[in-house]
């Protein structure tokens, strides 16, 4: 009989380990968070919004906010991978819609990667003198060899990269306002008046800055591998939006102190544009802090889009293959490969600035429907077991400020 059991037991297919706690998870989010965005969209924010392109940061931070309660509620209801479209399935009970949001969260992750990794390509060709589009392939090619790694192996090195990444912002605000010389703005010129042409400017950039706070999504994604989900997925969401926002504020404006907004505006690598007259040892360090933040965003995001394809295809909604976990390192191989290589065909395919709209778009999408699931929950009293909750308000405004926001890119 006990070899009987053992047989069993073995033939069971493999699972995800559950090996994150509350500052690993809250690392994880803020080294996608980080990483994502802010590193290499501030000119392009800025190009839109002009000088008020922090206010642009607070609105992001803002819409996000509500929505990052919601997931605090969900994830704690339905800890597993590709969380959302458990969410969904749960709320509206449709497993085809279930999977078209889980395949737009994944492709969300892919997107966002595929913009980091063209930033990241930028930073090091400043370092290296190598083609943009070879220096693209070696990074998410490295990253998803990390990714394959294990999850608990490729987190920690995530987690270290954080550490260097908020180093970094840090080291580009305190330079920002205190040693290079002001060839930006003065902090009045920031502040935009309550009414004018300006709004549609600032709720353009709001858009492309919302990209810089993807990234707090993704830890709902990896809730089968933390240990105590209820605890732990609340106290990382919000610490992870904390931190963000303020790390964002202050570095925008720091940026826009030191440098010409029109050099900003045109920069692939912005915030080195902070340093264009430190010396060559100060420049070169600060290259090496952004290439590292930025291929932690693609890392990441890599394992993030993994979870969500594994997820979808233990649940019958994708090929069985998908689901396909390494014995040996426990992590979603076919489901990480198959990522690796439609990052790679979305960088060489679309510009950075492209890339980062249509990632806010389908994030925004999906935040809409996960706040109507929570909504629909709530109201038939479902799955009230001991969890995280909210108000009935936060979901309500989580919708309302997501759709006011995806208007903005049809002005």
């Amino acid at each position: 009989m006990k070899q009987a059991h053992s047989a069993n037991v073995s033939a069971q297919p493999e699972k995800l380990r559950r090996a994150l706690t509350t500052p690993l998870l809250t690392l994880y989010g803020l080294g996608v968070t980080v990483g994502a965005g802010i590193y290499v969209l501030v000119g392009t924010t800025a190009a839109e919004a002009g000088p008020y392109a922090p206010v642009s940061f607070l609105i992001a931070a803002i819409v996000v906010a509500f929505t990052a309660f919601s997931y605090a509620e969900l994830s704690t209801r339905y800890p597993v991978s590709a969380g959302e479209a458990a969410y969904v399935e749960a709320g509206f009970r449709s497993g085809k819609l279930a999977t078209v949001v889980g395949l737009a969260v994944a492709l969300s992750g892919m997107v966002s990667a595929a913009a980091v990794a063209i930033g990241a390509a930028s930073y090091l060709h400043g370092l290296i003198a190598a083609p943009h589009a070879l220096l693209t392939i070696a990074v998410v090619t490295v990253m998803g060899l990390i990714a394959l790694w294990g999850i608990t192996q490729s987190v920690m090195v995530a987690a270290v990269i954080t550490l260097i990444e908020i180093g970094g912002l840090i080291f580009v605000s305190v330079w920002g306002f205190g040693f290079s010389d002001p060839l930006g703005l003065d902090f009045v010129d920031m502040i935009p008046p309550l009414t004018g042409p300006h709004w549609i400017g600032i709720g353009a950039a709001s858009l492309l800055a919302f990209f810089a706070f993807v990234g707090f999504e993704d830890m709902a994604n990896v809730a089968e591998e933390v240990k105590d989900p209820v605890a732990t997925m609340p106290k990382a969401i919000v610490l992870t939006l904390i931190i963000a926002s303020i790390l964002y504020i202050a570095t925008t404006t720091a940026v826009l102190v030191a440098v010409p907004i029109d050099t900003l505006a045109n920069s692939a690598a912005p915030l080195s544009l902070v340093f264009a007259s430190a010396p060559v040892a100060i420049q070169q360090s600060f290259a090496i802090i952004a290439i590292v933040a930025t291929v932690n965003g693609v890392l990441i995001q890599m394992i993030m889009a993994s979870r969500v394809l594994y997820g979808l295809a233990d649940r019958g909604h994708l090929p069985a293959v998908l689901a396909t976990v390494s014995h040996r390192t426990q992590t979603p191989v076919v489901a990480t490969l198959a990522v690796v290589c439609v990052i790679i065909l979305l960088t060489l395919a679309l510009p950075i600035d492209a890339l980062a709209e249509r990632t806010s778009q389908i994030v925004l999408f999906v935040f809409v429907l996960v706040n109507v699931a929570l909504i629909r929950l709530k109201l038939r009293r479902e799955n009230e077991k001991d969890h995280f909750k909210v108000p009935m308000i936060v979901p309500v405004f989580g919708v309302l400020t997501s759709v006011l926001l995806f208007g903005t890119a049809w002005l």
